[in-house]
Formats: C-alpha cells, sequence, structure tokens
C-alpha cells in the first residue's frame, strides 16, 4: 500500500499518511508523496477542501522519522516545500482541514498547524517531545503555531517538549473540536461537505483575507525559521542526540498538570 492514501468524497479529498506501523512518520518517500497530492487537490477543480489524516486509531502523525532524517532534509525540493512535504506550501486557495487521531507530535504537530483548523479524537495528544533530540521546528512550526495559539502557550510547547491531550489542546485553541474516538475523519468530511456548499469564492476570499492579513507575512516567516535553523541542523549535539534515539534512549519530558 502506498505510502500516502488519496480518497475523493464528493468535492472533498482525505489525504492519509499511511505508515500506521512507525505511528505515520514521514520519511522522504511521505513528504513527497504528501507534496503531490497537495499539487493534485491545487490543479483539481472539482476538488473544494482537503482533509488530512493519519491511517489508524493511534497516531495522525509523529512527526519526521528521526532514523532517517538526512534523506528527508536531502529530498529534492525540500527547501521549497519543506521537510515533511507541504509545510512551506503557502498559497494554497482552498481550505483544509486536519482530522487528528491519536499522536500529533513535533513535524506531526507542524502539518497539522499547516491546515486550517483542526477536528481532535479524544485520544489524541499534541506536542514536540523531538525537542529531547535538538531536533528544530523547521516545517512551520516557529510561525504557525504562535498564530494559533498565542506567544505563551506556543512558546511552552515548543521550549518544554510537553505533551498535552485533546481537552488541553481545546483549552488552548489549538484544536477547534474534540470528538469521541474514531471520529475525527468522520466529523472533518461532515464540515468539509458544509464548506463546500457554500459559494466557493467568498470562501475563498474570505481564507485568504485572513491569511494576508496576518503580520508579519507568514511566507516570510517561513523563510526566516527556515534561515535560523541552518545552525540547529548542523549542531553536533543535535547529531548525538539523534544517535541517542536510534539507540532507544529516551529522556523524560515534563508533564502538564492534572486538570483541576
Amino acid at each position: 500500500m502506498a505510502e500516502v492514501e488519496t480518497e475523493v468524497k464528493g468535492r472533498s479529498i482525505v489525504v492519509t499518511i499511511n505508515r500506521p506501523q512507525v505511528h505515520n512518520c514521514v520519511d522522504a518517500e511521505t513528504a513527497q508523496l504528501l507534496f503531490e497530492a497537495v499539487q493534485s487537490f491545487r490543479r483539481d477543480r472539482d476538488l473544494d477542501v482537503l482533509v488530512l489524516t493519519g491511517a489508524g486509531d493511534v497516531s495522525f502523525c509523529s512527526g519526521a522519522d528521526l532514523k532517517h532524517v538526512e534523506s528527508l532534509i536531502a529530498r529534492p525540493g525540500a527547501d521549497e516545500s519543506g521537510p515533511m512535504g507541504i509545510s512551506r506550501v503557502t498559497d494554497l486557495d482552498k481550505p483544509t482541514i486536519a482530522a487528528v487521531n491519536g499522536y500529533c507530535l513535533a513535524g506531526g504537530l507542524e502539518l497539522a498547524c499547516w491546515c486550517d483548523f483542526r477536528v481532535a479524537s479524544h485520544n489524541a495528544s499534541f506536542g514536540n517531545p523531538a525537542r529531547r533530540w535538538g531536533v528544530p521546528l523547521i516545517d512551520g512550526g516557529t510561525q504557525r503555531l504562535p498564530r494559533i495559539v498565542g506567544l505563551g502557550n506556543a512558546l511552552y510547547l515548543i521550549e518544554t517538549g510537553i505533551v498535552i491531550d485533546a481537552a488541553g489542546a481545546l483549552r488552548m485553541g489549538l484544536v477547534q473540536e474534540v470528538v469521541p474516538d474514531g471520529q475525527a475523519l468522520p466529523r472533518a468530511l461532515e464540515l468539509a461537505e458544509a464548506i463546500v456548499e457554500y459559494p466557493r469564492v467568498s470562501v475563498k476570499n474570505d481564507r485568504r483575507a485572513v491569511y494576508e492579513g496576518l503580520s508579519p507575512p507568514l511566507a516570510e516567516g517561513i523563510r526566516l525559521e527556515a534561515e535560523v535553523h541552518r545552525s540547529s541542523l548542523a549542531d553536533p549535539e543535535m547529531a548525538e542526540r539523534l544517535r541517542q534515539y536510534v539507540a532507544g534512549q529516551r529522556p523524560l519530558l515534563p508533564h502538564p498538570p492534572a486538570c483541576p
């Protein structure tokens, strides 16, 4: 089976990261297939909404495949489209929804933030545990996350590596709806079906006005992120931490407090 699967549902398309055996982490092939799926959606005049999800109930996407991170970064076109495949695509003019089930971590969180909004199952969890390995957010996380949840919440997630549950993500504004386990994709498609019934020009123009009205422009911020992290990718300490990761060493992360 393909590492990325697509299925047309009326005027919507479901793009599924299909590597459940490795928690839907993204390698170079997966990144390329994600890029191709988004480009196909862009060109298809009969499709109005893209829903991004992960195969199975355990993971939406656990991030980059850290055992093959060099090939991910070296993938042809990665500088333009982003290592994870689509994060630097900022000129798409149609709505996108993330249907998040299970783990949504590191680069997976960045992919979810690439979408316009997020529907999460009750078992979803969100965070940046790759902080332990020194792996930077270079797929839009430093730019999109503060725009979505605010500065303090973004830095809390980015700097601590903490992983929060769906309820915490809802309070933070990271997700817009939390639904029972297994219902994130059906609910996202339900919302997509509503969107496609609206006059498409006004939806697209409202969306454009929102994104272009943010300051500084997202594309400029994405370029800044890529530039400042060149030294992060060359850091010997990150290379050593990745060797520890491959060896199975897992430093502990802080845990969020229990809800009162």
